[in-house]
């Protein structure tokens, strides 16, 4: 497939868990209240981010077997992607672990939850800690089939496993009631049920029956190498992205928590373009800048343009149809509270949206180690930051803090790859 034809799966794939859950948020924000609404969209955070406990493995995956494909090294695919599967699977037996540990002080002290659901939420966070290990798993079988550029076969899952993280809970919801416990069992079901999805499409790849070749020398060094600094990304960017709920949640009460996460995840779910296409450009960039660097440079600038147009567009627009959209669907006070969110939330969502394709161009030529200091750096300086201007401004501070980190991070990335650029010069 092309390029552009890829990039459209990856749009489909996650333009269709957006639209289910435009329908079903507002009608569980009425069965389940604020409170416990807000407790759910900290639990699909958190399920979300310990799914980023394959350490960098399924994107290393990505990066090393397109890499072998692009100098006609086929026979070695199998045996990188068996060696990369293998740690996503340890890797999620030990994240699972560390949430189980976490479960009861998260519940009882940290996200300033009423005490009357502090057990109902420790419950479902040991349950979602059983979902981990199938989460990793499918990030690395992911990273395996996008490698051989069957982006079709991964937004196929990718929109199953999306629509059922917002379906699923409303079905348990309409069959049980507002019990996150129930909620938490489905959200596992539907990681399940996905893990033996994307199972079932790698072993259709050419690669064959991946699990019987032999790993070589060196090959599990060249995945952890790549991995080890992307574990660094994907551990710490789901912080940068999502730290600000949590401390809204612990300053000023969880029920607060809702009237910033609406609008955010809406808006975070416009960076499925330049997310999108920076999926579809990474194999093909690290094919390209094994055989033909100029033409990888082109096709980076011609793209970092074309995300740039179409988020500047997108972010306009949500910013004329806001308040009358959240009015409609949800209420007019929480409109009133939650669209001047929207217009500054929209400024760091364009930057970010760019700094998605300088971001994989490095990745491509096997370079996670920068953006992985860059994130670690980011952390440090952007917690401080945003605590001090919730606590001075409230939920304005918070995306205030997330707006002025994510221009730091674009600017960054476009020097580092201007560093980067000039050994292909």
């Amino acid at each position: 497939m092309s390029l552009s034809k890829n990039t459209v799966w990856n749009i489909a794939g996650n333009a269709l868990p957006l639209a289910v859950g435009a329908i079903t948020i507002p009608l569980l924000i009425h069965r389940l209240g604020m409170e416990r609404f807000g407790i759910l969209t900290l639990l699909w955070t958190i399920i979300g981010y310990f799914s980023l406990f394959d350490f960098g493995i399924g994107r290393a995956i990505t990066q090393q077997v397109a890499g072998c494909l692009g100098e006609n090294r086929h026979s070695e695919a199998p045996a990188i992607m068996k060696a990369g599967l293998e740690f996503t699977i340890l890797t999620g037996i030990g994240g699972a672990v560390l949430l189980f540990g976490a479960a009861y002080p998260l519940s009882q002290h940290g996200l300033g939850i009423s005490p009357y659901l502090q057990q109902e939420t420790f419950i479902s966070l040991m349950i979602a800690a059983a979902g981990i290990p199938l989460a990793t798993f499918s990030t690395g079988l992911r990273g395996a089939i996008e490698a051989y550029e069957h982006f079709h076969w991964s937004n196929l899952a990718r929109m199953f496993l999306g629509t059922s993280l917002f379906l699923f809970p409303f079905f348990a919801v309409l069959t049980n009631g507002p019990s996150l416990i129930t909620i938490t069992m489905w959200l596992v079901g539907a990681r399940l049920l996905s893990c033996f999805l994307l199972l079932w499409l790698v072993i259709k790849l050419p690669c064959g029956k991946f699990w019987t070749s032999k790993i070589l020398p060196g090959m599990r060094k060249g995945l952890f190498a790549f991995g080890a600094w992307m574990a660094i990304t994907n551990l710490v960017s789901p912080l940068l992205v999502n730290a600000d709920r949590f401390i809204i949640s612990y300053l000023l009460g969880a029920s607060m928590v809702a009237f910033y996460t609406v609008p955010f995840e809406f808006l975070v779910r416009l960076l499925i373009i330049p997310g999108a296409l920076g999926t579809t450009l990474l194999p093909n960039l690290a094919k390209d800048f094994v055989i033909n660097p100029l033409k990888a440079q082109a096709t980076m600038w011609r793209s970092t343009k074309i995300t740039a147009g179409v988020m500047f567009v997108l972010c306009i627009s949500v910013c004329l149809l806001c308040y009358p959209l959240m009015k409609m669907f949800i209420s007019e006070s929480f409109a009133t509270k939650s669209w001047p969110l929207v217009v500054i939330l929209s400024v760091g969502v364009f930057i970010n949206g760019i700094a998605y394709i300088p971001y994989t161009a490095l990745h491509a030529q096997g370079r996670a180690k920068p953006t992985g200091l860059l994130h670690l750096c980011e952390l440090f300086l952007y917690i401080p930051v945003l605590l001090g201007l919730v606590h001075l401004m409230g939920l304005k501070g918070a995306a205030i803090a997330w707006t002025i980190r994510t221009l730091f991070d674009a600017a960054a990335m476009f020097f580092l790859y201007a560093k980067q650029r000039e050994k292909y010069v």
